[in-house]
């Protein structure tokens, strides 16, 4: 069953516990808005990744993927507009000094602070007469960018001050004119990443959802200006969805939020993110926006560079358009562990299952010999585990603690499919099943023969 409210304390707990999220430097006490992913959390988010690139890039036939570093000359963020605008509203505590997020104050008391100016926020403060959470007066609201500079360059005194890149939309279109000479793309076309970014968030919280280092999958999709891109706006928005619900998120728990005029970036003709149910509330999993030529134009000038496309038929040229897909890595990650968490009775104890689709699960498959201390039933079930291994990457050997509990751990860790090499399989007690194993289901607990020889096969179907 499914529990009828799955806490944060529940998620954090079986992370750490199971290796797949760790407090960043946890053993010096922890730093503030970073994780680590363990070896369980590793193979998560890549499996995440590899389903998002199979989605959107590589069974498309006009997608176009870059790596590129997060360090970029400064004038980037100069001509992207971050220089000025990537800020938060910021007031300190006057006794203590620490550092809050103005709107996420007057949120929690209950004003919806995306649509107020910072002098709004600043008379909406002395309005209510909030005070920090220590009860402490606080100082005026003043503007505060996220940026986190970084020097590059052997001697200090001439050093150049860079950022490490807030987004990762400006790598793509540094490289437009790149991609677009080197590979002849026609458009519309996409260019797409996968990589870092960093915020120097006041406030970081909820886990892994609001970190200060986090990783994007994101496209920025080219198309014409006079192109009618409503619909393909509408297509990019279920696709989205749709992607979601095969890495195990309900699309019953996600809502579209437009962003009102007052609340979207000056260069956006529209932008919608969709939210999930967070055991902390409903918040922004996803976002797809309409940039403009924005950013084009804006390198354009900045850079000297043309970022024109000539039109073949008419001899005309034009700067394209963009929409804008993303979604964030690590909120992904945590959305399938809420989504994914169950728990039902096994006898008299809870037992934890987490129900990840097999194609996202860090393990397929774990095999175990029946008696750890029988040296015929450990030498068969390290060839069957050599053999899938082979065939399927993730698959884990367990011969820890008897079976129930090896079943236990293996539910709490998603593995669709647990295999027992048992007396059975070497024929002594029944010659007739020789050469078979029991093939246990996560979800059904439901138990099978099947031979070995069978096995890739049988699996195969199970895991497709």
């Amino acid at each position: 069953m499914k529990p009828e409210e799955v806490t944060m304390e529940k998620i954090v707990s079986l992370a750490k516990r199971r290796g797949f999220v760790f407090p960043g430097s946890e053993i010096y006490g922890g730093l503030a808005g970073t994780y680590d992913y363990g070896p369980l959390g590793s193979l998560l988010k890549k499996n995440i990744q590899e389903s998002w690139m199979n989605f959107f890039v590589t069974s498309q036939g006009n997608m176009y993927l870059i790596d590129t570093p997060i360090l970029m000359h400064p004038k980037v963020w100069d001509a992207s507009g971050h220089t000025t605008e990537f800020i938060d509203p910021l007031v300190d505590d006057l006794k203590t000094n620490k550092r809050y997020r103005a709107d996420h104050l007057l949120e929690e008391h209950g004003v919806d602070a995306e649509k107020l100016t910072v002098e709004e926020m600043n008379a909406k403060i002395k309005e209510l007469g909030l005070k920090s959470p220590e009860g402490n007066p606080l100082s005026d609201v003043r503007k505060f960018n996220l940026m986190l500079a970084t020097k590059m360059g052997a001697v200090e005194e001439t050093a150049l001050t860079t950022y490490l890149r807030p987004e990762e939309a400006q790598s793509m279109f540094v490289n437009f004119k790149n991609v677009l000479d080197s590979v002849s793309p026609k458009i519309p076309f996409g260019i797409a990443q996968i990589g870092k970014a960093f915020r120097n968030e006041i406030t970081p919280r909820d886990f892994i959802y609001r970190l200060r280092e986090f990783e994007i999958m994101e496209f920025e999709y080219f198309i014409r200006p006079d192109m009618a891109w409503e619909p393909l706006f509408d297509e990019f928005l279920e696709k989205q969805k749709k992607w979601l619900s095969t890495i195990g998120v309900p699309t019953d728990k996600l809502h579209a939020l437009e962003h009102p005029d007052t609340a979207r970036a000056h260069y956006s003709k529209k932008t919608v993110d969709l939210e999930f149910e967070y055991p902390f509330g409903t918040k922004e999993l996803t976002g797809l926006a309409h940039r403009g030529d924005y950013d084009l134009r804006q390198h354009q000038e900045f850079s000297g560079t043309s970022m024109e496309v000539l039109d073949q038929e008419t001899n005309t040229k034009f700067i394209p358009h963009v929409l804008e897909p993303t979604v964030s890595v690590d909120r992904s990650v945590l959305a399938v562990l809420c989504s994914c968490y169950y728990e039902d009775m096994a006898g008299e104890e809870v037992r934890t299952v987490m129900k990840f689709p097999p194609s996202i699960a860090p393990y397929k498959v774990c095999v175990s010999p029946l008696l750890k201390n029988r040296p015929e039933l450990q030498e068969k079930a390290r060839s069957v585990f050599s053999a899938l291994k082979k065939e399927f990457g993730h698959v884990m050997y367990d011969d820890n603690g008897n079976i129930g509990k090896r079943y236990r751990r293996q539910d709490e860790i998603g593995t669709p499919f647990c295999i027992v090499i048992d007396f059975e399989t070497l024929g002594e007690e029944k010659p007739e099943l020789a050469d078979t194993v029991t093939v246990r289901d996560r979800d059904t607990g439901n138990q099978e023969r099947i031979a070995i020889q069978d096995l890739q096969k049988y699996l195969k179907e199970k895991l497709a």
